[in-house]
């Protein structure tokens, strides 16, 4: 019998994202996916700038940067014209050091994870499925049953079990766990193209036509692209069903008002999207993440950017409880603090995927004034930008409010349970030392030698950077505590800067820091 602290099912990049996360904090981990063989298919492709800050704590943000196209907003078509190119980069740049939406395909995004979770010493178990687990709560373990692909089987022990097992996840079944929502009436059709065309600049195209969508999204390639479109009914007959189509049969008038020409189709695929979010995140010692726990429709590619914040979410808290640095009571806040953002996702995603493709002449008319004429209005204002980047990058995801959310007594705009505000002066980034998965202090300003001892008794690394008033416009006060957690969102706020209200914090959350 093989065991493991942490069982991981899927090596999507959900699962791949929490095998490493867990991996670097001391955890050992089996991962192990059904497929028998990597991707090779782009998939999900859109990798958002809040995760791309993750991701710079394993120092691969500025990798997945390198090698994709970078979005910075959408050009709208609308009856075969070109109405309006939206761009939020005056309000991103400076905002962070990723003003973009990176297109990275997934098969490569795997790929790369896959190469980084090898450099620790942990490969990926292909053609290795979940039969069946149970649960002993007295012994305090999970028991797995693994099918490998030549039929054979084994048991495996795992502290816990993680489902990133996707839509269909066998541990989300195991469990019993109810998964409601529904299904999108349209069947949409997905295809990675070469072609030529104005459209095919580098740049995101959609065209919104009164009874035809498509959205043309550029790869790293030149003259290659991800196009995405909706199946419509005149190209299905009674007896067809949509793996009977081809491009061809779907293309649609989209294709042909957008002017593309050239067109070389290198893969294709047609599906029908879901918007879903479980009951619970959590039972007992098996976790949900990513599909397995929430989807939904392809609008601004949400879906697999909250699978990789699920798993980091996860991953330090895990790694507290099972390093003794922490009641197992931590492990509630995971569905606490992202079941919310997972359900106001769908619902936001659900009410704009369908504006942008319900049929109809009223709904098309509707959606084509809306597109040539008041969206390019409204992205005249900086405030309409800046939401609309803040929404888009997952900024606007905070866990104020929530269990770990401590105070926030100085004046800043920075609140406890945000995303710790990037600012970079001189060449120096106040983001440098969050590439440290551990909680730390951020003193913007003085910090009084009482903090410092503290900080050293305690072995908490305290970073403190010159006040300039660059950090005041960035919402960061002068002078006061940033409690920061692993994954780099705020703890709490102390203006006093005082140890014992550092010290009431983790013993209120029963989690223990210095030496034992």
């Amino acid at each position: 019998m093989l065991t493991t602290d942490v069982l991981i099912v899927g090596a999507g990049p959900t699962g791949l994202a929490l095998a490493i996360w867990l991996t670097k904090q001391g955890i050992s981990v089996r991962i192990i996916d059904k497929a028998t063989t990597l991707a090779t298919t782009t998939r999900a492709l859109a990798v958002h700038a809040r995760t791309l800050e993750l991701y710079s704590q394993i120092g691969l943000g500025e990798t997945i940067a390198s090698r994709s196209a970078q979005l910075t907003g959408p050009n709208l078509w609308v009856g075969g014209s070109h109405r309006a190119r939206l761009r939020f980069s005056d309000v991103a740049v400076g905002l962070t050091p990723f003003p973009f939406v990176a297109i990275f395909p997934q098969n490569e995004h795997e790929a790369l994870l896959i190469e980084y979770l090898s450099s620790l010493g942990v490969s990926v178990e292909h053609g290795t499925s979940l039969e069946s687990f149970e649960e002993d709560a007295a012994a305090g373990y999970v028991s797995a049953v693994l099918r490998k692909v030549d039929g054979t089987t084994e048991t495996c022990q795992s502290k816990y079990i993680a489902g990133c097992d996707g839509a269909h996840s066998a541990v989300r079944h195991g469990i019993g766990m109810g998964f409601p929502g529904g299904t999108y009436e349209q069947t949409f059709y997905v295809a990675d193209i070469e072609a030529t065309g104005k459209a095919m600049d580098g740049e995101l195209h959609l065209c919104v036509d009164t009874s035809d969508f498509l959205g043309v999204f550029p790869l790293a390639k030149k003259g290659c692209a991800r196009f995405i479109g909706i199946v419509r009914p005149e190209n299905s007959t009674p007896t067809s069903t949509p793996c009977d189509l081809s491009f061809d049969d779907v293309r649609g008038r989209a294709v042909d008002e957008m002017k593309l020409e050239n067109i070389k189709v290198n893969w294709f695929a047609t599906y029908r999207s879901h918007h879903r979010v479980a009951d619970h995140f959590r039972q007992g010692r098996a976790f949900l993440l990513g599909d397995a726990a929430h989807i939904h429709s392809p609008a601004g590619g949400q879906g697999m950017n909250t699978g990789i914040g699920d798993a980091i979410n996860l991953a330090w808290k895990i790694a507290a409880v099972l390093n003794n640095r922490a009641d197992e009571s931590l492990l509630d806040t995971y569905e606490e603090e992202r079941i919310r953002f997972a359900r106001k996702l769908v619902a936001t995603t659900d009410k704009t995927f369908a504006f942008m493709t319900k049929r109809g002449w009223w709904a098309g008319f509707t959606r084509s004034l809306v597109v040539s004429y008041l969206m390019p209005i409204l992205f005249r204002f900086k405030a309409i930008r800046r939401r609309a980047f803040h929404g888009l990058s997952q900024f606007i995801l905070d866990y104020r409010g929530t269990t770990l959310a401590g105070t926030d007594s100085a004046a800043g705009a920075a609140k406890a349970g945000e995303r710790l505000p990037w600012v970079k002066l001189n060449g120096r980034d106040n983001h440098e030392s969050l590439a440290h998965i551990e909680w730390q202090l951020h003193v913007y300003g003085t910090a009084s030698e009482r903090l410092i001892s503290w900080c050293k008794a305690n072995q908490l690394r305290l970073t403190v950077l010159e006040w300039t008033a660059e950090y005041g416009t960035a919402g960061i006060a002068r002078d006061a505590v940033y409690l920061l957690r692993p994954d780099t969102y705020i703890a709490l706020i102390d203006a006093q800067a005082d140890p014992k209200n550092m010290e009431q914090y983790f013993s209120q959350h029963q989690i223990r820091i210095g030496s034992d």
